[in-house]
């Protein structure tokens, strides 16, 4: 046995499934493929953090995430077991699949921010392009709250985003209006900049908790990351109305 683990081919070992024998040989297995006959193995159910046998912290080394996904996709890919039976060829597409969303998922922040918090069993506030389309199509309320700090300038801006599309329907333009805009914007856009630095320092406070951490210590963190990027959110969407509106 200590043999076999000396020479696992990756360091990413999920701790706890180390007893998992393969399917195949019957001898010790790694996660996703056995270590001694190199059959793919039935995906386990885990998140993805536990995928790339990871703890869930939000500062992520993105260069040794990359060097295991490329090492295991080499391994996993569908193509390597085009001659396997049917079983090994579903559970390398399987893996593989759950391998590139994983990855997508880790190697962005503000995607693993959220599916970080989807873990913890927050869902944020639907601010999705689709979602705004779709709430116009169907006359449905979007759940979308306008942060306070933000309530008078939105208000500012809005109003004169719906000037500025009753004047392009008139097929007029008034460059003071589309000049005051796009400042606005520009505030916005820093606004945004600011929020995605802001975001960070909670990484940090995040990931000095731990299990044992209070759960209010916990709650409080995680509620500032849900507003931050709620917020976030919103500026993203205001600024992506002005550039349809404005036209750039």
């Amino acid at each position: 046995m200590a043999n076999l683990e000396s020479n696992a081919s990756s360091s990413m070992r999920v701790p706890g499934e180390a007893t998992a024998t393969c399917w195949s040989c019957g001898t010790m297995r790694a996660v996703h493929f056995c270590n001694a006959c190199g059959k793919v193995q039935p995906p386990l159910p885990a998140d993805y953090f536990t995928f790339f046998g990871l703890p869930r912290k939000l500062n992520l080394d993105t260069a040794l995430l990359e060097r295991e996904f490329y090492e295991l996709s080499r391994k996993l890919h569908p193509d390597l077991c085009a001659r396997a039976d049917k079983r090994e060829q579903e559970w390398s597409l399987e893996q593989s699949s759950l391998l590139n969303d994983a990855y997508r998922t880790l190697k962005d922040p503000i995607r693993r921010t959220e599916y970080l918090l989807r873990l913890e069993g927050v869902e944020l506030e639907e601010q999705s392009k689709t979602a705004t389309e779709k709430a116009r199509a169907t006359g449905e309320v979007k759940k979308q709250v306008v942060p306070p700090d933000l309530l008078e300038e939105v208000f500012e801006l809005n109003m004169q985003l719906e000037e500025l599309r009753a004047q392009k329907k008139l097929g007029e333009d008034d460059p003071a209006l589309i000049e005051e805009i796009g400042k606005q914007k520009l505030e916005l856009e820093e606004k945004f900049e600011s929020l995605s630095s802001e975001l960070k320092t909670y990484w940090n406070d995040w990931d000095r908790l731990t299990d044992s951490a209070a759960e209010q210590t916990r709650r409080k963190v995680r509620d500032k990351m849900v507003d931050l990027l709620n917020r976030r959110s919103y500026i993203r969407n205001l600024v992506r109305d002005v550039n349809e509106v404005v036209g750039n």
